[in-house]
């Protein structure tokens, strides 16, 4: 089964597709990040958005996928553009036939390393390990979405019972 895993965002969105094969190990089969100009219009830039997760989509053809919800504390403005290309990027997975959940850091980082309150360096080791990399995914973007795609597939069974 292929996950796509996606870390939102406006200037910078992650992506991560994460097989797991039948005997439950995983890989990852392509990461990366989408990024968009600073001076572009946003208008521009979730267009560019919605195209590059498209043609990703339609190259990849992931079963299921996975967007980390949004959170944030202060900063109202940087909040309303993530929703925006949240927005964007749930549009272009639904349009694509791509069954989606969404989950908060917290259940990200509990379902990774097995702690909610794990920090980055902790997630992104992890994601390497679990996925038998060399190096830790680069830019941290791609590393978060992989993080994204192996938390559903991790909780794919708990999502099972709560469908059913």
């Amino acid at each position: 089964m292929l996950i796509l895993g996606i870390d939102p965002g406006t200037a910078i969105t992650g992506y991560g597709f994460v097989e797991e094969n039948e005997r439950g190990e995983l890989r990852s089969v392509a990461h990366g990040a989408i990024e968009t100009p600073a001076g572009m219009p946003m208008e521009e830039r979730l267009h560019l958005l919605y195209d590059e997760l498209t043609q990703l989509i339609l190259l990849h053809r992931p079963q299921s996928g996975a967007v980390e919800k949004l959170f944030f504390r202060r900063n109202v403005t940087t909040a309303i553009s993530v929703g925006q290309a949240r927005g964007v990027i749930l549009l272009a997975m639904v349009q694509n036939g791509v069954k989606l959940k969404e989950y908060t850091p917290m259940q990200i980082k509990q379902a990774v390393t097995g702690w909610g309150g794990a920090q980055k360096q902790q997630i992104q080791e992890m994601v390497r390990a679990l996925l038998e990399l060399d190096e830790i995914p680069k830019p941290d973007d791609a590393a978060d979405a992989l993080a994204v795609a192996i938390c559903h597939i991790h909780s794919q069974g708990y999502n099972q019972l709560l469908e059913s």
